[in-house]
């Protein structure tokens, strides 16, 4: 009889615990993040192992696409999503900033150990395919003592709609009339050049198997995995290499709306490092599914608390106090 009553209370139990694994959320989007992401996650489910939150790393362009579609609970862009895209939504999308990041140049000039500089103008030149070549003088000129050779330039860009891609194309069509005028900005663009690769992860693999090459990817791609990156000048005429610290002083005294829809590329400051970005998840204000949506705001308080400590080893700045304290009530809204 007790064996009996203890099989009738394993069950009970196995049964119970496998009705809580079952709650899972999908979301998708931003490769820009997921390293901090997939850390968040996985820190998250440890504190709740009946909760799983799957996040496919498939380009902004992506996430946008599935989260406007009610296919995934959430989505993730390094760039904002434009009036038409929300007009078109089949669900009202609130965009909460999660960290700070940056994009840098990264790339592969053997026999190059200097850490080499870069304008804007040389960079949109690079990329329109006007400065073909790693001795031109317009990249000679600016990195004095360099012994650049005469190698072609190999130009890596995103082959999907990105949030890398919007961030990179923003600030290069405020810095170039030539870029503003032609390719533009945006998340999926018409390269005049180049090879294309999936993800940040593909761009910096093509980087590091390809000599003479030059990607843009977020920060910690490059530093991952040990590739030379430029630093760039900036809005104040300072040379400044990505960091911690240069990424959180682009959003000083920027001026962030309500719906948190900023560009902080090439902002003002002498220490502001010019190709910087908040990155956000794209929630929907009224989730189908009542339960999820209770669960990804209790993650979403957590992330605004705990995970923000955890952002810094992983190279990403955390969210300025002030914003993360107007993200709180936003995310107050949500419940």
């Amino acid at each position: 009889m007790f064996k009996r009553l203890a099989a009738v209370i394993f069950l009970i139990f196995a049964l119970a615990t496998l009705s809580f694994a079952q709650t899972t959320l999908t979301g998708a989007g931003a490769t820009f993040p997921y390293p901090i992401y997939s850390k968040w996650f996985s820190d998250y489910h440890k504190l709740h192992p009946d909760i799983e939150i799957n996040y496919q790393s498939i380009g902004s362009g992506g996430g946008i696409r599935q989260v406007t579609s009610g296919t995934v609970d959430f989505g993730a862009s390094d760039g904002p999503m434009s009036d038409e895209q929300l007009a078109s939504s089949k669900v009202k999308i609130v965009h909460i900033p999660t960290v700070m990041g940056s994009v840098v140049p990264a790339y592969n000039v053997p026999g190059v150990k200097e850490e080499l500089k870069f304008t804007g103008e040389v960079l949109a030149g690079i990329y329109l395919g006007r400065i073909t070549t790693w001795n031109d003088n317009a990249i000679q000129s600016i990195n004095k003592g360099a012994t650049l050779p005469n190698t072609p330039i190999v130009v890596i860009h995103r082959a999907e709609s990105s949030g890398t891609t919007f961030v990179f194309t923003d600030y290069l069509s405020k810095v170039s009339p030539d870029w503003k005028g032609g390719p533009g900005k945006g998340t999926a663009i018409k390269w005049p050049v180049g090879l294309a690769a999936k993800g940040n992860e593909g761009v910096t693999g093509q980087i590091r198997q390809i000599e003479g090459s030059i990607g843009y990817v977020e920060l910690i791609y490059a530093l991952q995995n040990k590739i030379p990156f430029g630093v760039v000048k900036n809005s104040a005429g300072n040379f400044v290499k990505a960091s911690l610290d240069t990424t959180t002083a682009a959003a000083k005294g920027a001026k962030i709306p309500n719906d948190y829809r900023v560009s902080i590329t090439n902002a003002p400051g002498s220490d502001a490092y010019p190709i910087a970005t908040f990155t956000w998840l794209l929630i929907p204000q009224k989730p189908a599914d009542q339960a999820k949506g209770k669960i990804l705001v209790d993650f979403l308080n957590w992330m605004l608390n705990d995970g923000q400590k955890e952002t810094t080893e992983l190279s990403y700045a955390p969210l300025p106090p002030e914003v993360a304290s107007r993200v709180k009530e936003t995310v107050k809204a949500l419940q």
